[in-house]
């Protein structure tokens, strides 16, 4: 960060508790309405609505609630994301143990431009509707889910345009053209890869999931598979069209609302208005791109403590550039795990830099291999290529199983797992580069194996940019997202979670099953907070009950981040769970908090 930006964080910080009561204290448009309820809107005003927006007015409907052909199909499809993401009654997390349940909202606006937006917008304004905005539906947190609401569901809008040379509306003049992708609101990445990678031969940062949407990852700061190399997903946006609390259809950059555009950011875009359409940086296409996985158990203690002080070491020292991004695991059992994916490298130059700390395994007693070093490589156009992987590497790959489904849709066969999870917890903290250095990586090891002991901890090393270029530091760093991510070497990620349990699946929660593995997980991360109390963390990958989540997830952007909502949403009409202003409602966004 530059000199000046870290004197106005100090200088933020401070004064973050004085920003809080005064947020709790701004004036309100009062309690929101349900149905059956007096102010609800009667049948003329629904019909008014659905002839705005061109009959795409609905109730939606969970398909587990449909008749039997239909609920045969949901359940046939229940571990299809993309089945998922095209049903507006369902969300891609199925609930979160003592927090939220996937629960179809009262009506449903399905968008197909803007103006379907803003009429949407409109009408949540005028009536005081709860209003809530889904387009690929992934939020841990269940921020696109909400009974007795308005949905706007913008799923329809996923049209994709590549620009040759994009310069941002209304720019000062010399702003330099650049190659860009836009992209709708319903878009997800695999359909942006397919268009930008696959076809067009260039690399926009996304999502390591394909099934994600494009809008709410990266409005919530966003990582990929090849952060360390391309920086956060925020960090690649050049333009948004976003409709705000007034109505207003905007199109922002940096030059037009920047305050609104550097919210959008990082900041979660759902606190600030509905995005419809924005517009990314696209990056030259490596030469390969590849993966890399392996498997070592300790046998003691001592042993694991110790290896896992060695793949700090091997860590720092090899690996943290831009070159390698996605997980190093610690398990329970005292197994590592290593599943990475590599940018720029052939195949076998990426297996000879894990030779040295394959030789330490090998040099020392103790440690069993479980599942030897295997490498891949391609030609990095073929990475979200379905047809490559359904020739060269099927078991890598789950597919849209639909007779209707678009050829391209694909997702990693590890993240099936996540389809319709039910979380018993979660949580996960960023870590910073001093953990690395010689004076503190036996305690970083020593308490990853003892958080460990209650859950599997795993560090997502491409979502810390530690060691990433100077142009992807630089880009992130004027973003909306905690700068902690800077500094950072890894996301520590622990979490647990059930099979899905969307009303009428025939799912249950096992509540004694879920209590246990939330209590697991809270032990695992109290053991790393010895390490990084009160650890910064990721807004989009974290605990649903964050204790201080204004500076867990933003820290000293949070006053610039709550002026800009005062300023577009005085009265609050777009508020999540843990979203910029939502401490001046109360937990279901329905009451203005009195006090």
């Amino acid at each position: 960060m530059k000199r000046r930006d870290c004197l106005k964080a100090s200088l933020a910080l401070p004064l973050l508790p004085l920003v809080l009561k005064a947020a709790a204290a701004a004036p309100l448009s009062g309690r929101r309405v349900r149905p059956g309820t007096a102010g609800w809107p009667g049948r003329a005003d629904w019909t008014q609505l659905s002839q705005a927006v061109g009959g795409r007015l609905s109730v939606p409907q969970s398909p587990f609630a449909g008749d039997a052909a239909t609920r045969a199909e949901a359940l046939a499809q229940i571990h299809n994301p993309f089945y998922i993401g095209d049903q507006p009654g369902l969300t891609q997390t199925s609930g979160y143990f003592g927090a939220w349940r996937s629960v179809p909202s009262a009506q449903m606006v399905a968008a197909t431009s803007s103006a379907d937006v803003a009429a949407a917008v409109n009408f949540a304004r005028t009536h005081r509707l709860r209003l809530v905005v889904k387009g690929g539906g992934h939020s841990y947190h269940g921020t696109s889910c909400a009974p007795d609401s308005l949905l706007v569901w913008t799923r329809a809008m996923n049209q994709i345009q590549l620009h040759d040379a994009f310069v941002p509306q209304g720019t000062r003049a010399g702003t330099v053209a650049q190659p860009a992708v836009s992209v709708g609101a319903g878009a997800m990445w695999i359909d942006a890869y397919n268009a930008v990678t696959t076809h067009g031969g260039r690399y926009v940062q996304g999502g390591g999931c394909t099934s994600v949407g494009v809008t709410g990852l990266v409005t919530g700061g966003g990582f990929g598979s090849f952060s360390k190399a391309f920086g956060s997903a925020a960090a690649s946006l050049l333009e948004a069209e976003v409709v705000t609390a007034d109505g207003r259809v905007r199109v922002v950059n940096a030059d037009n609302d920047p305050d609104l555009f550097w919210a959008l950011k990082g900041g979660c875009a759902a606190s600030f208005g509905i995005v419809t359409r924005m517009t990314l940086k696209t990056h030259a296409l490596p030469d390969t791109f590849g993966g890399l996985s392996f498997k070592v158990q300790a046998s003691t203690e001592e042993q694991w403590r110790a290896l896992a002080a060695q793949v700090l070491r091997f860590y720092r020292d090899r690996l943290c550039n831009a070159h390698w991004g996605e997980q190093i695991t610690f398990a329970g059992d005292r197994t590592l795990s290593i599943s990475m994916v590599f940018q720029g490298l052939s195949r076998e130059a990426a297996a000879a830099t894990w030779q040295p700390l394959l030789g330490w395994i090998t040099a020392n007693p103790g440690y069993t291999v479980r599942e030897p070093l295997q490498a891949l490589a391609m030609p990095a156009r073929d990475f979200w290529d379905a047809d490559f992987f359904r020739q060269h590497a099927p078991a890598i790959i789950a597919e849209d199983t639909r007779a209707d489904a678009p050829a391209h849709h694909m997702l990693w066969k590890g993240d099936q797992g996540q389809v319709g999870w039910f979380l018993h917890g979660y949580a996960s903290a960023w870590m910073p580069s001093a953990l690395l250095g010689e004076d503190q990586v036996v305690a970083a090891a020593t308490a990853l194996c003892a958080a460990a002991v209650h859950m599997d901890v795993g560090l997502h090393c491409n979502k810390g940019l530690f060691g990433a270029p100077a142009d992807a530091i630089a880009a992130s760093a004027d973003t909306a997202t905690h700068p902690a991510l800077l500094d950072a070497f890894a996301l520590a990620l622990i979490g647990t979670a059930g099979g899905p349990v969307y009303p009428g699946c025939g799912g249950s929660v096992d509540e004694p099953g879920a209590r246990r593995g939330a209590l697991r997980v809270r032990r695992a991360y109290d053991a790393l907070s010895v390490l990084v109390p009160k650890a910064p963390t990721y807004v989009s990958e974290c605990d649903y009950f964050q204790a201080d989540w204004q500076q867990a997830f933003w820290g000293p952007h949070y006053p610039r981040l709550l002026a800009t909502k005062q300023r577009y949403d005085p009265d609050g009409l777009f508020v999540i769970h843990h979203g910029v202003g939502s401490e001046a409602w109360s937990a279901d966004g329905f009451a203005p908090r009195t006090g």
